[in-house]
């Protein structure tokens, strides 16, 4: 008898979920429906880390292309344009490498931060979409052997963190 009851508890729980997602909640991008298409103008690189400016935009590619609510397009046919300039890029020693009771190796932690200032204008439009604005990448690194790869690395992944946020100030813009 308990079981049979269980039984119809759980079938009543699941067709009311059922019903309940009927309630106007949905899953998807919260872009604007007219923003689809988004062209990344060349970072210009004022700090001395090299090839900043190319990582900086790879990462703002992958993160506008990351969930599938945009395409990256060329500037001439884009929906909106993001204009992006490296102001600084910062690595420094969080901890250095030591052995911990002269047995077992902890590698040396580095972090890395890269500050950028951004815009998003829409093509035609006086008003830029997102007004300059500056957002600064961080992460933490370990430094086993080769130093420079790893500082290469660090500064990688500080980019891919300004793009996220580049990209979630531009969607929150709509």
């Amino acid at each position: 008898m308990f079981r049979l009851f269980s039984i119809l508890v759980c079938a009543a729980l699941a067709l009311a979920g059922c019903l309940a997602g009927g309630c106007g909640y949905h899953m998807g991008s919260i872009a604007h429906p007219q923003v689809t298409t988004v062209a990344i103008a060349p970072v210009v690189n004022e700090s001395l880390a090299y090839n900043a400016s190319a990582d900086m935009r790879g990462m703002l590619c992958d993160q506008f292309m990351f969930d599938g609510s945009f395409k990256i397009k060329e500037q001439g046919t884009a929906d909106c344009i993001v204009y992006a300039r490296i102001l600084d890029v910062v690595t420094a020693e969080v901890m250095s490498a030591s052995y911990n009771n002269g047995q077992t190796y902890q590698a040396a932690e580095w972090s890395a931060t890269v500050k950028v200032e951004f815009t998003v204008v829409i093509p035609g439009r006086k008003d830029p979409l997102v007004a300059k604005r500056t957002v600064s990448g961080t992460t933490n690194y370990q430094v086993e052997a080769d130093v420079e790869t790893n500082r290469r690395r660090g500064i990688q992944m500080a980019c891919r963190d300004a793009a996220q946020q580049i990209v979630i100030y531009t969607t929150e813009a709509f």
